[in-house]
């Protein structure tokens, strides 16, 4: 019996280009399964109709006759179908309010919820992501928001050379265009108004790798959080190097209890035994690149107090930009007020108002959250996505979704998604019950 799959167009907004499946591989699924395939239109969607019409894909408008629906980003309420499998990022795991009308409409319908978020192997580890194009794309935004945040304020400086990522065609032309900012500064040095350019990157994982993967296109030193004080001591300047420091969670918090040691399984276990210690550093730093995984059980470690404090001092902090890539609103550095999009990306967060300016002038922060960075990368993030994706849909085009949870024949890593089986909680989401209402 074949199985019929619809790939729904992304609508969030016009900045979303990506696809969960490109054509060379929809083409491979269908050849070796009993799997058929249509796709809605799309008129920005980077592989266009007329590749998968090439593939031998069908273009249609409607997907009521299949089965199983694939997408990347939320489904507005109304287009949400009766007794429909859906799989993509709900951003729901959380309880994060503006969704919950969403869960709530899928389970009013009977549907089924697979997130890719929380496909996860016996490790932990997530097995489909979009990390490394996010730290990328981030890296890239971040270094063009310093040059404008520099810029405003009057200060010349070589990162006006850059554009924001979205404005490259791909991946290859942005970072060539950081090189080209790297043999700028090795020539013209960087403004002596800067001192030693710290860049701070909290987290080592798949963002963070991606966002140093750029960064380290321009000449750096790497230095231990803990020498960061360092540059700041007789070392002089060295006006043609950027310095970078990563942050591990050693680095971020310490035990409450002075005379215990650092325990990182202790810490995810129980974080409230810990205190956040990145505010010291903050001082020091031109830039912040946060890419580190976090919920509301962990530390915040940038506080609205202490920017508060760090920006009502009557000199100008060092810190010039935010780039915070992994987007929790209120979260682990509160600045982070408000998502943005990628037509205007950056707010300056006033501490003393306690609210977002757009643009790059302002006393505070400039805050880049963009909340879906890899879309500024379509071609390749859609490309990698999809290569993870396609060996695990035949599984669940196999699976039975017209028995119990428990006989349903999903593999671990997609049993662990599932949210929604039949319009019920599964059980390890049932705590989701609580934020729906």
């Amino acid at each position: 019996m074949t199985t019929k799959i619809g790939i729904r167009r992304e609508d969030i907004n016009r900045w979303e280009k990506r696809v969960p499946l490109i054509p060379s591989h929809v083409r491979e699924l269908v050849d070796r399964h009993p799997l058929e395939f249509r796709i809605q239109p799309s008129d920005i969607r980077v592989f266009k109709d007329a590749d998968y019409r090439l593939s031998g894909i069908p273009v249609e408008e409607g997907l009521s006759p299949c089965s199983i629906v694939l997408a990347l980003k939320e489904i507005p309420l109304e287009l949400i179908e009766k007794n429909k499998i859906y799989l993509f990022f709900s951003h729901t795991a959380k309880g994060q309010s503006q969704n919950m009308p969403m869960l709530k409409r899928m389970m009013d319908l009977g549907c089924s919820l697979i997130d890719y978020e929380k496909m996860v192997d016996e490790q932990g580890r997530r097995v489909l992501y979009f990390g490394n194009y996010a730290g990328h794309a981030g890296m890239i935004d971040t270094l063009w928001a310093l040059g404008r945040r520099l810029d405003a304020e009057g200060l010349a400086n070589p990162f006006t050379i850059l554009q924001p990522t979205h404005h490259y065609r791909n991946l290859v032309e942005a970072k060539e265009a950081v090189g080209e900012l790297a043999w700028k500064v090795i020539r013209e040095g960087l403004p002596h108004a800067l001192g030693p350019v710290v860049f701070g990157f909290f987290g080592y994982g798949h963002v963070s790798q991606g966002a140093q993967e750029v960064f380290d296109i321009l000449p750096v030193e790497a230095v231990r959080p803990a020498d960061i004080p360092k540059l700041f001591r007789g070392r002089g300047e060295a006006p043609r190097t950027f310095y970078k420091a990563v942050f591990k969670e050693e680095d971020m918090v310490r035990p409450v209890d002075p005379a215990k040691p650092f325990d990182l399984q202790d810490y995810y276990a129980n974080p409230e035994k810990y205190r956040p210690v990145v505010e010291a550093y903050v001082p020091y730093f031109t830039a912040i690149v946060n890419g580190v995984y976090w919920a509301p059980k962990y530390p915040k470690f940038v506080t609205k107090g202490f920017l508060k404090t760090l920006y009502g001092s009557g000199s100008r902090p060092r810190l010039r930009v935010v780039g915070d890539i992994t987007c929790d609103i209120n979260g682990s550095i509160e600045c982070t007020v408000k998502a943005t999009d990628s037509e205007d990306p950056v707010y300056v967060y006033d501490p003393a108002a306690d609210e977002p300016l757009m643009g790059f002038k302002g006393n505070g922060p400039a805050v880049l959250a963009v909340y879906n960075l890899p879309a500024e990368l379509p071609l390749e993030s859609s490309t990698y996505f999809s290569g993870k994706l396609k060996e695990h849909v035949p599984a669940v085009a196999a699976a039975h979704f017209d028995g119990p949870f428990s006989d349903c024949g999903l593999p671990d890593v997609l049993r662990r998604a599932v949210i929604l089986y039949r319009g019920q909680l599964t059980p390890d989401y049932a705590y989701l019950s609580r934020s729906i209402g």
